[in-house]
């Protein structure tokens, strides 16, 4: 897997998921709407680990820097 989330999307990525995990084990967001915004955020914390994000790839984006 080539690396293609810069270090801005990843912050920004995990930012989003300790938002939404704060949100939903504090009861604010809950039902359907919660458990989907607790895994969207947790397959965006993966991918910020990963480095890699496989719909970037799809979709040909790359906001990682390129080293030269």
């Amino acid at each position: 897997m080539k690396k293609n989330l810069g270090t801005i999307d990843r912050i920004i990525r995990i930012l989003f998921a300790v938002v939404v995990s704060i949100l939903f084990f504090t009861n604010v967001v809950t039902g359907t709407l919660g458990v989907i915004l607790l895994i969207v955020g947790g397959v965006l914390l993966a991918t910020s680990f990963m480095n890699f994000c496989p719909l970037y790839a799809v979709l040909g984006i790359n906001s990682c820097p390129i080293k030269k």
